[in-house]
């Protein structure tokens, strides 16, 4: 029955314990604290699988190797599963987005039946008319034409004349 245990992967506490050389209270002290969540056998007996391994290898470096104690330990952990979680979410949408982007690329390539693209009309600014500065005494009769016709056009009078009456 061992041999099956190990090719499930499930160790007993007393196994991990001395793999990794902690005590067993340890490995009990880390489950108590939600760090470690062993299964367990129907005799209730502690049972490690890989994961767990995992899970405890990285518990193991931050108290050893960076010195962090079991509130530091559980907080790290619960950020580092939520950055699992972000990263699931993310590649999620990444992988919408893309499925969506090639559905709309094949259905561009298919021409559509009756549809036709229309131009747009161009707006086009027009010119703002310049306003004449005269000089007294030196306007010209021209200028001042001019300026009469673009006052009357302005203030929406007519002169009277048509381009065949000039």
């Amino acid at each position: 029955m061992a041999t099956k245990r190990k090719k499930q992967g499930a160790y007993m506490i007393s196994a991990v314990a001395e793999m990794y050389e902690i005590h067993p209270q340890t490995l009990r002290l880390y489950e108590r604290e939600g760090l470690l969540l062993p299964s367990r056998s129907e005799g209730n007996t502690r049972l490690y699988t890989d994961e767990d391994l995992e899970r405890l290898e990285f518990i193991l470096n931050l108290a050893r190797d960076l010195g962090v104690n079991i509130a530091g330990i559980a907080i790290v952990l619960q950020m580092r599963e939520r950055m699992e979680e972000m990263n699931r979410q993310m590649q999620g949408f990444v992988d919408y987005v893309r499925t969506e982007m090639l559905a709309r690329m094949q259905q561009q390539q298919q021409p559509s039946a009756g549809l036709m693209p229309m131009p747009r009309p161009a707006i086009v600014p027009q010119r703002v008319a310049t306003k004449l500065v005269s000089i007294p005494g030196k306007a010209t009769a021209s200028a001042e034409k001019a300026t009469a016709q673009k006052g009357a056009v302005l203030s929406g009078k007519s002169s009277g004349k048509t381009a065949k009456g000039k």
